[in-house]
C-alpha cells in the first residue's frame, strides 16, 4: 500500500462517506447485528455508533494504519470494545466459526479477490451467522453500466482500487452465501455511476 492509499485516501473516505445519507444507510445495515460482529473494512470506525446495544464485541479487518488513527475516537466512545485483528479481508486471522456476524459496508469493490473475501467470511461465521452489507457495484441500467467501464480505470487510481462495475450478489453466492433479502438502489444525491447500492443479508446455509 502506497502512501496515498494508506495516509491521505482514509482521510477523504472519513469525510466522504459520513453524510446525512450514509448515516441513515449504516443504522440501517447494522441493524440486527448482535453477539462478536467482525467488520471487514473497519476504516475509521464510521459505523461503530449504529451498532446495536446486543454487539458484544466488534473484531476490525482493515489495511490502513491512518484509518485505525481517525477511528480511536470512535472505538473509545463505543459500547462494544474493539479488536483491530488483521489488514486483509481475503486473509482474516481468526479460527472457523468463531463470529456471530459481519458487517461489510462500501468494502468489497476494493478487496482484490473479493469472492476470496466471501469464502473466508463463510468460514469465519457460525452456523446460522449472518453478512450484513451495503456496497456499490453493477448499475441496473445499461447507459450507466456503460458510464461505470468507461470510468473504472480512473476510479481505481484515485479510490485505491476500488471498482464500480462489481456484481455484488454474484460474488456473494459465489463466496458460498445465500442471499436472504437484497435492495438494490441509487444513492441519493450521488451520481448514478458510482451511487447504485446494493443493501441487504447473506446467511451461511
Amino acid at each position: 500500500m502506497g502512501w496515498y492509499e494508506d495516509r491521505v485516501l482514509p482521510r477523504i473516505i472519513n469525510k466522504v462517506l459520513d453524510n446525512r445519507h450514509t448515516r441513515e444507510i449504516r443504522r440501517r445495515v447494522a441493524a440486527g447485528l448482535s453477539g462478536e460482529v467482525l467488520e471487514i473494512g473497519f476504516g475509521s470506525g464510521l459505523n461503530l455508533p449504529y451498532l446495536p446495544a446486543e454487539v458484544t464485541r466488534v473484531r476490525a479487518v482493515d489495511p490502513s494504519g491512518k484509518a485505525a488513527e481517525l477511528a480511536r475516537d470512535r472505538i473509545v466512545a463505543s459500547t462494544a470494545p474493539v479488536d483491530i485483528v488483521g489488514l486483509d479481508g481475503q486473509h482474516i486471522p481468526l479460527s472457523d466459526d468463531s463470529v456471530d456476524a459481519v458487517l461489510s459496508t462500501w468494502t468489497l469493490c476494493t478487496i482484490p479477490d473479493a469472492v476470496a473475501a466471501i469464502r473466508e467470511i463463510r468460514r469465519v461465521l457460525r452456523p446460522g451467522g449472518q453478512l450484513h452489507f451495503v456496497e456499490h457495484g453493477l448499475a441496473p441500467d445499461a447507459d450507466v453500466r456503460r458510464w461505470q467501464e468507461r470510468l473504472n480505470g480512473l476510479q481505481q487510481r484515485i479510490a485505491g482500487g476500488c471498482n464500480l462495475n462489481r456484481d455484488i450478489p454474484a460474488i456473494v453466492t459465489a463466496g458460498g452465501l445465500t442471499i436472504s433479502r437484497l435492495e438494490r438502489y441509487y444513492g441519493p444525491g450521488e451520481p448514478k455511476a458510482f451511487g447504485s447500492l446494493y443493501e441487504g443479508v447473506a446467511v451461511t446455509d
